[in-house]
């Protein structure tokens, strides 16, 4: 059986007011093809679908195109969570209509935990199954709210929540674990196959400690305190491949090989620029199917009862981008190499020569006039110095984000530095609180 995970696709996100759907429609039919080349079985997509609680019609309608197509495909599931940026409203309202693709999705936690775990048949036409019938059984975990997870008590300190929350997320898990081992044992008793072993499958959205991120890659902070002390040990052994996503960085969590986040397959800003995008492809029974390695990172690991291949294989760049860091004369020589290359880049520039030069943009907008490159961003760091050290009284709240206006407050306060650290946890207690609320539920 082979398996793709996916992840952080963040459908409508734009990079300084410019579209992106080109990218991510070039992405989604070179995934589609990867799935056919590949002979995929099951697809999982763990979290942040879209970029907004509220995406567009364009970004509906590249998600929903690309389901159909794979659903005609050879892929015979596909599983989706939600990730802190989805709605869990909106992914969950066609998932009736999307089981008819074989399209799973789990936007939020229910009461009942049992509809977090999947028995992916081999033919999903036999209602009737036993253990022969059966690929494997899919925790589809979504992000885990505070709400899901944590009882609220009066005066409880930051400490107090983190570990609540940390407790709240294991409990989560061993419990949809538990309940997929008991379906697997039912299904090997019902068989009589008590030497079949099926892979317990698991998806997530969260932060794991150690994670590896990057500036201006939009991963927001999951958790009150910006906690990030969930260590592999949370997860139950009994999991085979815990496919996670939130982190837009490809990386396994430790030295666990088989709990992985594939990272996000486009670049959301210019820190991931050069990065190396990454899908995860996984293969139960590789002695038996084999898998050609061909110019993907090949690493193999050994599953609980069965060996499993892990393959990362490359995405493909679909549109460039490229940071220009240093003084006039390094930005027009960047931008001349780029020319010759004939380069279509997105360019982001950031002037930090020594002489102030208040027509920047001009200059710059007139050297790449003769060509198909973009400047989406220009940051003049001589200008910005000179305008923060005397605090200009043009500076707009475009200028600023929310984190930047909370300082700005404590500094206007002159709040003592021993307050600080309860009040900034509570701040972001409040804005965390905010980006949960589900605009779209009634």
């Amino acid at each position: 059986m082979k398996i793709l995970h996916t992840s952080d696709w963040h459908l409508g996100r734009c990079l300084y007011g410019r579209k992106r759907y080109g990218e991510f429609s070039a992405f989604l039919d070179w995934l589609a093809r990867t799935i056919e080349d590949e002979k995929v079985d099951a697809l999982l997509v763990a979290g942040d679908v879209f970029d907004t609680s509220t995406p567009s019609n364009r970004a509906q309608e590249l998600y929903y195109r690309f389901l159909c197509r794979v659903g005609a495909s050879c892929c015979r599931h596909v599983v989706v969570i939600a990730g802190n940026h989805d709605s869990p409203s909106f992914l969950n309202a066609p998932r009736e209509l999307l089981r008819a693709l074989n399209v799973y999705v789990v936007g939020s936690v229910t009461d009942a935990l049992d509809d977090e775990v999947i028995v992916l048949r081999k033919n999903p036409q036999i209602s009737q199954i036993d253990a022969d019938g059966v690929d494997a059984i899919i925790c589809a975990v979504p992000y885990l709210r505070d709400r899901d997870i944590r009882i609220v008590e009066p005066g409880e300190t930051i400490d107090d929540k983190n570990r609540k929350l940390v407790d709240g997320i294991k409990k989560h898990y061993e419990t949809v674990v538990s309940l997929a081992e008991q379906k697997r044992y039912n299904l090997c008793k019902s068989a009589q196959s008590a030497d079949k072993y099926i892979p317990i499958i698991a998806l997530g959205h969260l932060f794991t400690a150690g994670g590896k991120t990057v500036d201006g890659d939009g991963v927001r902070d999951l958790y009150v305190g910006s906690l990030a002390h969930v260590g592999g040990e949370v997860f139950p052994s009994s999991i085979d491949y815990l496919a996670l996503g939130h982190l837009h960085v490809p990386q396994a969590v430790g030295s666990a090989e088989h709990i992985r986040y594939c990272g996000s397959p486009i670049p959301m800003g210019y820190g991931e620029a050069a990065q190396e995008k990454k899908v995860v492809l996984i293969e139960f029974n590789p002695q038996i199917t084999g898998m050609d390695p061909d110019k993907s990172t090949k690493k193999e690991i050994s599953g609980n009862q069965r060996n499993l291949r892990i393959t990362e294989k490359t995405v493909p760049c679909f549109q460039q981008m490229v940071r220009i860091v240093g003084s006039l004369d390094d930005i027009h020589a960047k931008l001349d190499e780029l020319k010759k290359e004939k380069s279509s880049a997105w360019l982001e520039i950031e002037y930090t020569g020594s002489n102030i030069t208040g027509n920047l943009r001009e200059v710059l907008d007139g050297a790449i006039a003769d060509s198909t490159m973009e400047i989406r961003r220009i940051k003049n760091r001589r200008v910005m110095d000179r305008v923060m050290s005397t605090i200009a009284e043009n500076e707009t709240l475009d200028d600023l984000d929310a984190n930047d206006v909370f300082i700005r407050c404590l500094e206007t306060f002159d709040v003592p530095d021993e307050d600080r650290q309860g009040l900034t946890s509570s701040y972001n207690e409040i804005i965390k609180s905010l980006h949960e609320q589900d605009v779209n539920a009634e």
